[in-house]
């Protein structure tokens, strides 16, 4: 079986965006769990019938690292 993973961010209009690359999926919703029925329906309408093969993965994306205000902030 093999892995699609689509990378989660916050969408500025609110909800979830997920982009799987290379596969060129963009896939948006309002919660975690729609998202996930969201990514698997997206792979149905790509892959066809051979979506079978294919196991959805939501990753979030990595938060920059914040660093501690320096003295003279």
């Amino acid at each position: 079986m093999r892995d699609v993973v689509f990378q989660i961010h916050t969408n500025p209009a609110g909800g979830l965006k997920a982009t799987a690359q290379p596969q060129g999926l963009t896939i948006t919703a309002p919660s975690l769990e729609e998202l996930q029925h969201e990514a698997r329906d997206a792979l149905i309408d790509h892959f066809g019938p051979a979506h079978v093969a294919y196991r959805v993965k939501l990753r979030r994306s990595a938060r920059p690292s914040v660093r501690p205000c320096a003295a003279a902030c």
